[in-house]
């Protein structure tokens, strides 16, 4: 996959989509930087995990997220010469805590997502590391007066010279003619030092030590000669409190990098996981399906949205919700009004290459757009917006030709960028490639225009590539009926009010329409009749010829419809078949277990009471009365069999 094929079907667009799915910095970095895989064994293994996360979210809700943050730079940063600070380091031990968590997430879940079984075991439970960190830190950042014995007598000494300070103070403040020379009543600081704000004018006054001015002069900030001494002291102590704080953060981090391995990867697979779940809430807010991946490049879509469209209209619904300009009638209108429409389409089963035709409305585009970012976003592990039944294969490569390409380095026309980008793919395909081309012929006279898309669709079916091309001339309707391996499809037309209605139509050519619309926009009925003449022989041969098998190709194509929803309904009905089969089995195992556990209790073994939700102890077992007597708290019950459990540690 390349960047172009990224940047022209707006593939970061999606990425940042499933981004705002993620509940951590670490899951919405990954999803920023999501890559298509192009080995299917893969594809299946990252469909298969957002199929059994989604299932298990049911029961036992998504894995918890709680104070995980992404703090894998501060954990590289472990090994530097300089400890990490302490509000680091609490930040990190909040992360370390939420492991423990997902172990018991892990724990609970694992027969229910047996493709997760690998990333569960990166993930590993350093709650220990974090008690650590929280036995010496608090939740604030700051350094726990307890961290270390030493510690908390160097913080006793320094409260217990604060406290003669304040003596010392307090004596010297309460002197009367003292106070009029201050700039204001009461003690300040100067670099830990407890100092007096002596008026400039009373410059000696006060015995002691001048430290600084303020930046007007008018005060002055003395250190009384009786506070020195104190002062002094918790300086002192203040250096010793630094150094055994440094002490303890260095140990701190020395046991994070010493762990860093594991921290870095347990975070890797969270980021993991946490990029699977954005996936599955996704999938259910779209309403997208895991399509089945096809190992003979078969693409098979129904019911295909285009997912930036559903995301487009959903975002106008909301802003008109939220408008407070609009009328009733007009904010009705505008929520709506807009829908995306789905399409069926597909590709390698019956024919290889597809030829879409119509005028340029845009529907066009928009399908070839559909078809490769939904490939991309399969391939990416993401559940796509199709219905049921969808199958795509894995490609290996995309390639895509739309827009204006033209570079101004080279001087080259719009023609000529597109030629160029032509012969590019056609040196890249191969067999398992998807090439995409929108408007080919495009941009020069028509006829050769027509006779290069001609050719280029003859190499790619020689390279066995598989290809959807749109164009608007009508010389390349005729491919489909000369040439094996080749389709027509067309996006229907509303003749009425001169828009595409958006519905694909698989082995139908478009038409341009140009004389309805000329006809419906006013232009008399004998310039149209008089246009019609001028049309060539062969046009009209085309037209007649295309008209001809029209009525049979929309048979065909409904009774593969109507075949495919009886597949489908067969299909339903053997998975719900096999579903309750299953649930039949584990009742009978869990019956099975439960009797054999019953018929082995003894007095004094724990049992679980369902109705009274809470354990007890068996006092006596009374099978011929299929009841037991208990003892839960203070009191003695006899419950039915049926009531008690096996207790949670030992299910």
């Amino acid at each position: 996959m390349n960047d172009t094929t990224f940047h022209k079907l707006d593939f970061d667009a999606i990425r940042e989509v499933i981004a705002t799915y993620c509940a951590t910095g670490l899951g919405k970095s990954l999803a920023r930087s999501m890559t298509p895989s192009v080995k299917g064994h893969v594809v299946r293994e990252w469909l298969a995990q957002v199929g059994e996360l989604a299932a298990a979210a049911e029961e036992y809700n998504f894995p918890p997220m709680g104070g995980v943050h992404d703090v894998r730079e501060h954990v590289r940063a472990s090994s530097f010469p300089a400890p990490l600070e302490a509000d680091v380091l609490a930040h990190i031990a909040e992360t370390l805590t939420a492991t423990a968590s997902l172990c018991a997430w892990f724990k609970q879940t694992g027969p229910v997502v047996p493709s997760l079984k690998s990333l569960g075991e990166r993930i590993h439970d350093l709650s220990p590391i974090a008690a650590a960190i929280h036995e010496a830190i608090d939740e604030r950042g700051q350094v726990r007066d307890y961290a270390t014995p030493r510690l908390g007598s160097i913080r006793s000494t320094i409260e217990e010279a604060k406290g003669r300070i304040r003596v010392v103070f307090d004596r010297i403040l309460r002197h009367t003619g003292l106070t009029k020379m201050l700039q204001y009543s009461g003690a300040t600081f100067h670099d830990d030092r407890f100092v007096l704000p002596l008026k400039a004018e009373h410059r000696g006054r006060i015995p002691g030590i001048v430290h600084r001015s303020s930046d007007s002069g008018a005060t002055l900030f003395v250190e009384p000669s009786e506070s020195v001494e104190l002062n002094n002291t918790i300086v002192r102590l203040r250096d010793e409190e630094n150094k055994e704080i440094t002490q303890i953060l260095r140990g701190l981090s020395q046991r994070v990098n010493v762990n860093a391995k594991a921290i870095l990867g347990t975070l890797g697979a969270i980021a993991v996981l946490d990029l699977i779940s954005a996936k599955c809430r996704y999938a259910k807010k779209r309403k997208c399906l895991c399509p089945r991946v096809d190992a003979d490049g078969v693409l098979e879509l129904h019911e295909a949205r285009h997912p930036l469209l559903i995301e487009l209209f959903d975002r106008e619904a909301k802003e008109a919700s939220a408008s407070s300009s609009l009328s009733d009638g007009a904010r009705k209108t505008l929520l709506t009004r807009k829908e995306v429409v789905p399409i069926d389409v597909r590709l390698g089963e019956d024919f290889d290459a597809l030829v879409i035709t119509g005028p340029n409305t845009g529907g066009k585009t928009v399908t070839i757009k559909t078809v490769g970012l939904l490939a991309l976003m399969n391939q990416c592990g993401v559940p796509v917006p199709v219905g049921e039944g969808s199958r795509m294969p894995v490609y290996a490569e995309i390639f895509i030709d739309i827009g204006d390409e033209q570079s101004l380095q080279q001087s080259l026309s719009t023609f000529s960028s597109h030629l160029a980008t032509l012969l590019d793919i056609l040196q890249k395909s191969g067999p398992r490639s998807l090439v995409l081309i929108d408007e080919l012929g495009a941009g020069t006279d028509p006829d050769e225009g027509a006779a290069i898309g001609r050719a280029v669709i003859a190499e790619l079916l020689r390279l066995k590539a598989k290809a959807i091309v749109t164009t608007h001339l009508s010389v390349l309707k005729a491919v489909a009926f000369t040439t094996a391996r080749v389709d027509n499809a067309s996006v229907e037309f509303d003749p009425e009010s001169l828009k595409p209605t958006y519905h694909l139509r698989l082995g139908e050519p478009g038409n341009s329409n140009a004389l309805i619309i000329a006809k419906r926009l006013g232009m008399p009925a004998r310039l149209v009749q008089l246009a019609k003449g001028f049309l060539d022989d062969s046009t009209r041969a085309l037209n007649k010829a295309i008209a001809g098998i029209l009525d049979s190709r929309r048979e065909a194509e409904a009774a593969r419809k109507t075949a495919r929803a009886a597949a489908l309904a067969s299909q339903r009905e053997r998975e719900k078949y096999e579903q309750d089969r299953q649930e039949l089995l584990r009742s009978q195992e869990a019956f099975a277990r439960w009797t054999e556990w019953v018929n082995g209790l003894k007095p004094g073994d724990e049992v679980y009471l369902r109705t009274l939700n809470r354990s007890a102890r068996v006092v006596r077992m009374q099978l011929h009365r299929q009841t037991a007597l208990v003892t839960a708290g203070a009191m003695d019950i006899e419950v039915s069999l049926r009531d008690i459990d096996i207790p949670a540690e030992e299910s």
